[in-house]
């Protein structure tokens, strides 16, 4: 079954990309695909478009920013965790205070909040790990919304310009007075232009998303993780030293 599947994915990633390469291939004999996509954008109607078109690039943008962020966020805790348990072993909460604090990333921080509180109590450090958990989720998820904005408002917008082209369409009809092809096909036009333009700036932004959120979950799975660790770590800590 799973040789099936592979074979039918195949099959049609290889059809998928026969098409772009002749649908780029006759775009090039036209006149080079920009030329056509532009000839395509101002056929749309610009009004629409250009709506469409910002709606991409600020999608684009906080994309780009979240991609940055997530990537400098997600490190591999061990190291940092060992660390600290090696320092706490010792009774050296300062030295174990400097390695959270030279560490980048949301579980450092989450470290170094626990650690700050190490003298108060172990439900104090286990509360405090908890509550500045619930922040780094916070910066984490930022500008998540704003992306999902985009997403919705895209095709949106090309729906709009759908509307917009009917409207087109029937004034001519009114106008001339006859409904042959000639005269609504202006107005059609820019109806599906738009719409196409609308969904295919979801599309993309929704890939981005998706990988943004399968991102942010493997980051908040490795908090989790560590906060516990960190707790355990906290534990043996004072039963070797407070007691």
């Amino acid at each position: 079954m799973k040789k099936l599947f592979a074979k039918a994915f195949l099959g049609l990633c290889a059809l998928g990309t026969s098409t772009t390469v002749a649908f780029a291939q006759e775009a090039v004999i036209e006149g080079g695909f920009h030329q056509e996509l532009k000839r395509y954008f101002i056929e749309g109607s610009a009004n629409f478009m250009s709506l469409v078109s910002v709606a991409l690039v600020l999608g684009l943008a906080f994309c780009l920013e979240r991609i940055i962020y997530l990537n400098l966020a997600d490190i591999d805790p061990t190291k940092l965790l060992q660390g600290i348990d090696e320092a706490l072993e010792k009774g050296d909460v300062e030295g174990a205070k400097a390695i959270a604090r030279d560490t980048r990333g949301p579980i450092a921080s989450i470290a170094y909040q626990g650690l700050m509180r190490l003298d108060q109590g172990i439900d104090i450090v286990e509360k405090s790990i908890v509550s500045y958990g619930g922040v780094q989720s916070g910066l984490l998820e930022k500008n998540l919304s704003w992306i999902t904005l985009f997403i919705a408002m895209s095709p949106s917008l090309g729906f709009m310009g759908t509307v917009v082209g009917m409207i087109m369409a029937f004034d001519k009809i009114e106008q001339v007075g006859d409904i042959s092809p000639t005269v609504v096909a202006g107005g059609m036009k820019v109806a599906l232009i738009t719409t196409v333009f609308g969904l295919i700036v979801a599309l993309i932004l929704q890939v981005f998303y998706n990988y943004l959120l399968s991102k942010l979950e493997g980051i908040l799975n490795k908090m989790e993780d560590a906060s516990i660790t960190l707790v355990d770590t906290a534990i043996k800590y004072y039963v070797k030293f407070k007691k």
